[in-house]
C-alpha cells in the first residue's frame, strides 16, 4: 500500500486538547464510515494509513503513541478485520473518555465531529451506496440528540428524502455526495477525488446551505466573512467588497446579506466545518432570512 503523500503547506501543529480530541474524532468517524458495508476495500484502507501518516510526527506524543502503533499492527497484512476493528476503535474511545478537556468537549461537539469521520469514510472509494446510506440513516436515528446542531437536520432531511421511495437513484446518491462532500477536507484525504465532488456541487444546490454559482450584487449589500480565505486577508476581502459599493461586518447579523465561507477552513473550529457563523446563517435561514451562504471561489468568480 502506498503510504506517500503531499505534505500540507505549514502543516499545523497539534498544541491544544481542543485539535488532539478532533483529530481522534475523525479517526473514529472515518472507520466506523468505511465499515458501513461490512466491506472494507483497498482505497478505504489508504484513508486510515494517510491519518496515520498526517499524524505519524507526532508519534512520541499521547494519544498518538498509543494510537498508530496499534493501527500499524493491525494494518500489516493490509486487512483490518472486525476485531481489530473495535481494538483501535475502543483504544480511540478511551482516550477521548479519559482526557479532562470534556469540560469543554461535550458529547455534542464530539459526535458532530465523528460524523464528519464518517462522511469522509463513505467517500473514501469515491463511491456511494445504497447500504452505506440506509446504514448512516441508523446512525443518525440513534444519535437523535444532536438535532438542531449543524449540519445534522440538514443530513437527516435529505437522507428521509432520498430514501422515501424505497429505492435510492443514482441522482440521489450524487446529490448525497455532493451535499457530503462539503464535510471532507480533501487536503487530509489520499484518495477523495476533490474533483469530482467539485463538478457535483457545482450541479446539486441544496438551498439554503451553499448556493452553488450564485448571483452576487454588491452596491448597497452586507457582507460578513467566516474562516480562512486561500486568496487574501480578511482586510483585503472588506476592501474589495467596499469598492464595489457594498459593507463589510466582522459579525452575522439581520442585515448579512452573504456570509462568504473561506476556502481553506479552520481545524479549530468547534464544529470542525464552517463553524457558528454558518450555524447562525442556517437557523436564520430557517427562520425566513434571505441571507446567502457563499463559498469563497464563487466570490471570486463574481468580484472579476
Amino acid at each position: 500500500m502506498n503510504n506517500s503523500f503531499k505534505e500540507l503547506h505549514e502543516y499545523r501543529k497539534y498544541t491544544s486538547k481542543a485539535e488532539i480530541h478532533k483529530a481522534i474524532n475523525t479517526l473514529i468517524g472515518i472507520i466506523q464510515g468505511i465499515q458501513l458495508d461490512k466491506a472494507i476495500n483497498v482505497e478505504e484502507l489508504e484513508e486510515i494509513v494517510h491519518w496515520c501518516s498526517m499524524h505519524r510526527h507526532l508519534q512520541k506524543k499521547s494519544p498518538f503513541s498509543e494510537i498508530i502503533p496499534v493501527i500499524d499492527h493491525a494494518l500489516e497484512d493490509n486487512i483490518l478485520e472486525p476485531d481489530e476493528v473495535e481494538d483501535i476503535l475502543w483504544l480511540c474511545r478511551r482516550v477521548i473518555k479519559e482526557d479532562d478537556s470534556n469540560e469543554y468537549y461535550n458529547l455534542i461537539t464530539s459526535s458532530i465531529q465523528q460524523l464528519e469521520g464518517i462522511l469522509h469514510g463513505l467517500l473514501a472509494d469515491n463511491e456511494l451506496t445504497e447500504t452505506e446510506i440506509n446504514k448512516l440513516a441508523i446512525w443518525m436515528e440513534k444519535h437523535a440528540f444532536l438535532k438542531g446542531t449543524y449540519p445534522f437536520d440538514e443530513i437527516d432531511s435529505l437522507l428521509t428524502s432520498a430514501r422515501k421511495a424505497g429505492v435510492i437513484s443514482e441522482d440521489e446518491k450524487h446529490m448525497l455526495k455532493a451535499f457530503f462532500g462539503n464535510f471532507v477536507d480533501t487536503k487530509i484525504s489520499y484518495n477523495v477525488n476533490e474533483f469530482e465532488i467539485k463538478k457535483l456541487q457545482r450541479k446539486y444546490s441544496v438551498s439554503g446551505i451553499c448556493a452553488m454559482c450564485p448571483e452576487i450584487e454588491f452596491e448597497g449589500k452586507n457582507f460578513c466573512f467566516t474562516g480562512t480565505s486561500s486568496q487574501a486577508t480578511r482586510n483585503e476581502i472588506a476592501e474589495l467588497i467596499i469598492n464595489k459599493g457594498g459593507t463589510f461586518n466582522k459579525n452575522v447579523t439581520k442585515k448579512t446579506d452573504y456570509l462568504i465561507v473561506g476556502g481553506d477552513g479552520n481545524p479549530c473550529w468547534a464544529f470542525s466545518c464552517y463553524g457558528r457563523k454558518v450555524e447562525k446563517a442556517v437557523q436564520m435561514r430557517r427562520e425566513g432570512s434571505s441571507i446567502l451562504i457563499v463559498h469563497e471561489n464563487d466570490f471570486w468568480d463574481e468580484l472579476f
